[in-house]
Order: C-alpha cells, then sequence, then structure tokens
C-alpha cells in the first residue's frame, strides 16, 4: 500500500523550532501534489502547506512567516520546517500527496506539543 511515513514529531516549548520530515513511497517526482495538514482534538483536519512538482509553495495564514515546506528530490522527501512554535500548533501533523493520476495518500501522522 502506498503511503507516506511522517517523522519528526515530539514535545517542545513555546518559541522553538521542530522538524518534520515525510519519505514519500517510490519516487517524489510520481507526484504533482505534496502537503501538510494537521488535526488538533476536536478540531478538523486543516491544511497548512502545499507544494507542488515545480516548487511551487502555498501556506495558510496563521503559519505563513512560521512554517517552511521543501522537498528534496534525492531523498524523495517533503520536509515541514517549523519555528517560533505557539501552544495553539499542538495538533497530530499528517503528509498528504497527490500523484500525477490524481491518486491521493495519507501519512499515519505524528504528534506536536507545543507548551507555554
Amino acid at each position: 500500500q502506498v503511503q507516506p511515513v511522517e517523522s519528526g514529531g515530539g514535545a517542545v516549548q513555546a518559541g522553538e523550532s521542530l522538524s518534520l520530515s515525510c519519505t514519500v513511497p517510490g519516487s517524489i517526482s510520481d507526484f504533482s501534489l505534496m502537503a501538510w495538514y494537521r488535526q488538533a482534538p476536536g478540531n478538523q483536519r486543516e491544511p497548512l502547506a502545499t507544494i507542488t512538482s515545480v516548487g511551487q509553495t502555498n501556506y495558510v495564514d496563521s503559519v505563513k512567516g512560521r512554517f517552511t515546506i521543501s522537498k528534496d528530490t534525492a531523498r524523495n522527501t517533503v520536509a515541514l520546517q517549523m519555528d517560533s512554535l505557539k501552544p495553539e500548533d499542538t495538533a497530530v501533523y499528517y503528509c498528504y500527496i497527490v500523484s500525477f493520476r490524481g491518486s491521493a495518500f495519507w501519512g499515519q501522522g505524528t504528534q506536536v506539543t507545543v507548551s507555554s
């Protein structure tokens, strides 16, 4: 089964940084869109950042300027660098990938906890 695998979650203090990584199955060149989402308890899963196969990025306003999405074609990974973390960033973070054929896949998620 095709499933991206997230890593890098953990517990940090407010103001600190954390970097998440998503290993894409097969070749990252097979995917047109890669994204990071998060879901806090009691909330819907929300998109945070996207990156296309040609490197175009987009961010939701709540993380713009603090989070950076990037991809490494050689390592088949998508990263999310998170700086200036806030307690409200606490959530399970998910990697989401879409192939050029239109198939979409979710990772299993990784927990990020930010304490004040």
